[in-house]
């Protein structure tokens, strides 16, 4: 009697935990599996996953440059499962990465950005930041030649941030170059104070969420009768969680986490690139002015979509991946279109003259970084005015067209810069 009555108990404690992160209530359309794909639940998730591995890593690692690789290889081949675990953080942290865009893209496209959503909005983009610099501090950890000089390409362009770059490169290195100090400072974000700001920050962002009423919905859905969190949703994020968690084991098994030979200050590869996230930008160097790569673009990107729920839309129109056809259309027509444009200006890149040897007497700011800015925002403009006219799309879908252009050209330039840069970041083919 009393082994039931304790049974039931751990059963309300886990069921009012349930309850506790969802209302007892849902709307029916929440359970349509593409309208969120599970993209915030399986975000969660893998955080949790990368806290568990990341602890059971800490046990073992030791965070100097004399100890660090001894102790990625000691992790691997001696502790019981420990390759399996330092697969499972390394795979799940790259997920991580890839799900918090997605999720940041769906909120976006379905337009739960909106007022009075807002504030959800722009805590979803600092936590974005945050996995971004969680994945790049635990870059350096294994010290190997490869995450060595991806962190020194990284953390050499901070320099070139007006008035506080130098400094706040000194900091984060603690000193002029990658060293004891910089592995220190780095091990402590990336187990520290990054991980317990992004659960800080989730928390709240869950509770922004409930309280503006759970997930999105259509407009025509919003007075249907709402059905039971439990069982309803509860089964089909059990059911989402338990295919994530097996893709994971599946992809840990079946492929290891790079480590190359053991980091050489006094060996540079050829290439040395940055991590895959920050290939993109790797690559706009080559074309542009540092100052615009480095301060321009990504302030830019980021003021916009700060700024983006303040925008006075005309529709109210929610929950709804694209709000009509010619919106769909004008979507792929942008996508195909950043995809050949973003070739085509890479190809134009390199076989014309540069400009600095043509203009030398010409700052080098204004030949690589202001001329080809203007040409290129300029160029967007007229491309997205033109798209705006032919398809007579509303200003949500506009917005739409520029973030659909704006990825496609990021990725393209991110597998031009993984796949198809050789020595001297010359173009080759990747299977040569």
């Amino acid at each position: 009697m009393t082994d039931n009555s304790t049974d039931t108990k751990k059963t309300k404690a886990w069921y009012n935990l349930i309850l506790h992160l969802h209302p007892r209530k849902v709307k029916p359309d929440t359970l349509r599996f593409t309208l969120t794909f599970g993209l915030g639940g399986m975000a969660a998730l893998l955080v949790v996953i990368q806290v568990f591995t990341g602890l059971l890593l800490k046990f073992h690692y030791v965070p100097s440059p004399d100890g660090a690789y001894d102790s990625i290889l000691n992790i691997n081949e001696n502790l019981l499962f420990g390759k399996l675990a330092h697969n499972i953080h390394h795979w799940s942290a790259i997920l991580l990465l890839w799900v918090t865009f997605l999720h940041m893209l769906r909120v976006l496209f379905t337009g739960a950005y909106r007022k009075p959503r807002h504030a959800t909005w722009i805590f979803g983009i600092i936590l974005l930041v945050l996995v971004v610099l969680s994945n790049f501090t635990g870059y350096l950890l294994p010290w190997d030649q490869l995450s060595y000089w991806a962190v020194t390409v990284c953390t050499s362009l901070l320099q070139y941030i007006p008035l506080i770059g130098g400094a706040l490169k000194d900091s984060l290195l603690g000193g002029q170059e990658v060293g004891s100090a910089t592995l220190s400072t780095f091990f402590n974000l990336h187990t520290g104070v990054i991980p317990l700001t992004i659960i800080i920050l989730m928390g709240y962002h869950f509770w922004r969420i409930r309280r503006a009423g759970g997930v999105i919905v259509r407009e025509t859905e919003i007075d249907l009768p709402m059905v039971d969190t439990q069982p309803n949703l509860v089964i089909r994020e059990f059911v989402v969680a338990l295919v994530l968690i097996a893709f994971i084991l599946i992809l840990s098994i079946c492929f290891d986490a790079p480590l190359r030979e053991r980091a050489n200050p006094s060996f540079s590869p050829n290439p040395s690139k940055a991590p895959w996230y920050f290939m993109g930008l790797q690559e706009l160097l080559l074309h542009f002015h540092p100052f615009f790569v480095i301060v321009v673009f990504p302030l830019t990107i980021i003021t916009g979509s700060i700024w983006l729920p303040y925008i006075k839309l005309n529709d109210a129109n929610t929950g709804i991946w694209f709000l009509s056809d010619k919106g769909k259309k004008a979507g792929i027509f942008a996508a195909t279109a950043g995809f050949f444009f973003s070739i085509l200006f890479l190809f134009l890149s390199e076989l014309l003259p540069d400009s600095e040897s043509v203009l030398p007497s010409v700052p080098a700011l204004i030949t690589t970084g202001l001329i080809p800015f203007f040409l290129l925002i300029g160029t967007k403009y007229l491309f997205l005015r033109f798209l705006q006219i032919r398809y007579s799309l509303n200003r949500s879908e506009f917005i739409q067209t520029i973030v659909i252009i704006l990825v496609t050209s990021y990725t393209v330039l991110s597998v031009i810069g993984i796949f198809f840069r050789g020595p001297g970041m010359k173009l080759v083919l990747p299977w040569n």
